[in-house]
């Protein structure tokens, strides 16, 4: 099961109602159906989220800090919603996870362009079969190849292979690339599940690689999975395109295990539909100029053309 706005807001209508039963009434469901709903919510979680006594229900520490993110979220929601909704005629409503193609987008495409960035690659896409934006960039990784709803279309803008952040002290940060099954013993850094394939494509190819990855640490923010690795000893996947830092080193893996790629979701019917191929040029081109600033990226890239050029079949 994954996570929606409406587990969101069943959560946070339990909390503002004090019991289940009365949240029940609020939401126009049963009083079993809520704490069915709720006891899966719980589940995919990791812990409750309410304690019960005599009185109704109090949030537990982890449902304090569900409740403080989920509100934020709604709130955002509902501006996005209300914004796109009054939208002057004209205007191009974009939306994007995190990278450097949205905010180019933004750039190139001049006045008369919002945009809504958000980690989840679903969430975008149904945002644009509502109508609510008139594409998305978004990103998959391979074999976990996102399908947008009809009538939505789709493009590749460029792809790049998942890499591995390990502290500069550490024995592997001396190798061109290292194999991922010599990480086996590692502490790793996962960044939350996205909905468009991770972490699920990661632990299938730790999986293939014949282990099962120890993932004590979890982050969304760039700068604490740094801080994991550089000073928690920590190993974390990241982008090829993720910038070496102090005391923090990228490798390759061994053989490209993990590839991602990034796309260009837009609605037929869109601001953005005749001028779709612009765009999804546009996007190619701000990746690979983004790409060229991260040297070990660059080399990968050389190497990889020399391996290619070497192939009997191209001689």
């Amino acid at each position: 099961m994954s996570l929606e706005l409406r587990h969101l807001r069943a959560v946070c209508a339990i909390a503002d109602a004090g019991s289940v039963s009365r949240a029940a009434t609020v939401l126009g469901t049963s009083q079993p159906a809520l704490t069915a709903q709720l006891q899966r919510i719980e589940r995919v979680l990791g812990g409750r989220l309410f304690t019960r006594g005599r009185h109704g229900v109090t949030p537990t520490p982890l449902g304090a800090y569900v409740l403080e993110r989920s509100r934020i979220l709604l709130i955002g929601m509902e501006e996005l919603l209300a914004g796109a909704t009054a939208r002057p005629s004209g205007t191009i409503r974009l939306g994007g996870v995190a990278g450097p193609i949205l905010p180019g987008l933004v750039e190139l495409l001049g006045a008369g362009v919002s945009s809504y960035a958000d980690d989840s690659p679903q969430l975008l896409c149904d945002l644009v079969a509502a109508g609510r934006l008139d594409a998305a960039v978004v990103a998959d990784y391979r074999e976990h190849e996102l399908r947008p709803p009809p009538p939505l279309r789709s493009a590749v803008m460029a792809e790049e292979p998942i890499f591995m952040a390990v502290p500069e002290t550490h024995p592997l940060a001396v190798r061109d690339e290292i194999g991922l099954a010599e990480l086996a013993g590692e502490a790793f850094v996962l960044s939350p599940s996205d909905g468009g394939g991770w972490p699920e494509c990661f632990l299938l190819a730790c999986m293939r690689a014949g282990f099962a990855p120890r993932t004590p640490h979890q982050a969304a923010d760039g700068w604490v999975i740094r801080s994991m690795v550089t000073t928690g000893g920590a190993v974390a996947p990241c982008r090829a395109t993720f910038a070496e830092s102090p005391g923090l080193v990228i490798r390759p893996l061994t053989g490209t295990p993990l590839t991602m790629r990034h796309l260009l979701v837009w609605h037929p019917h869109g601001t953005l539909a005749e001028r779709s191929e612009e765009v999804i040029g546009y996007g190619t081109r701000l990746f690979s100029a983004y790409a060229l600033d991260r040297p070990r990226y660059v080399e990968w890239l050389g190497l990889r053309r020399e391996s290619d050029d070497a192939r009997p079949d191209r001689r």
